[in-house]
């Protein structure tokens, strides 16, 4: 039986090749995150709309969008469009898209954890519903979401590897152009993996951070 073996300076010497795609990792996973928590919120503030129709239409977005692959929905934009997007602009669409539908839906569940009080004293101390929501609402909602738009964060850092299927030079299409030479993807993706935890664990400290403050706004 076959059993593949570590190449460590094989893996050292491929660092400053594979980390050249950081730059589209880190680019696609950021602008897609802020993009769709744009769109989330505009989503949550739709769903509170008592027109049924657009209501409707936020139901479908967040449960067609979460139900659907990311990679379908790519291939969708880069090979099913009549017109040709870049590689990179289809997979900001595509990660945008999916990531709105799952903000959306956290930003939803965290204002129903906001008690109906906080409401109900905003617009009796002369606020406008907007102006209840931008300045009561919004911030409690987004404090109780902090550990789930962490993992979104997470999910789209680790996401963008499938960027790579479209020609997108971020790390993990780094890592297989090395591989597919040395015919040692066993430690390129070793290396790419452990590449993708550091990051993930920066999201961490953030997430640890961002809730640290808030934890201290609440004290004071």
């Amino acid at each position: 039986m076959y059993f593949p073996a570590i190449d460590f300076l094989l893996m050292w010497q491929s660092i400053p090749f594979v980390l050249q795609g950081l730059t589209y990792t880190l680019g696609i996973g950021v602008l897609s995150f802020l993009l769709g928590n744009v769109i989330g919120i505009l989503l949550t503030i739709l769903g509170l709309v008592r027109w049924r129709p657009i209501r409707w239409f936020v139901r479908f977005y967040l449960s067609f969008f979460r139900g659907v692959p990311a990679l379908v929905l790519l291939f969708l934009l880069y090979f099913g469009l009549p017109y040709q997007l870049s590689a990179v602009t289809a997979s900001i669409i595509c990660f945008t898209i999916t990531s709105s539908a799952f903000i959306g839906e956290i930003y939803r569940g965290s204002l129903a954890g906001v008690p109906q009080g906080q409401w109900d004293a905003g617009l009796a101390g002369g606020f406008s519903f907007l102006g209840v929501l931008r300045y009561i609402v919004l911030p409690q909602a987004f404090r109780i979401s902090i550990p789930a738009l962490s993992n979104v964060a997470m999910d789209l850092v680790k996401g963008t590897s499938l960027a790579a299927t479209i020609t997108v030079p971020e790390i993990f299409q780094k890592a297989k152009i090395i591989g597919g030479r040395t015919f040692d993807y066993f430690s390129l993706y070793i290396l790419v993996a452990l590449v993708y935890w550091l990051i993930c664990i920066g999201i961490e400290k953030v997430q640890q951070l961002l809730e640290k403050h808030y934890a201290n706004r609440l004290i004071q």
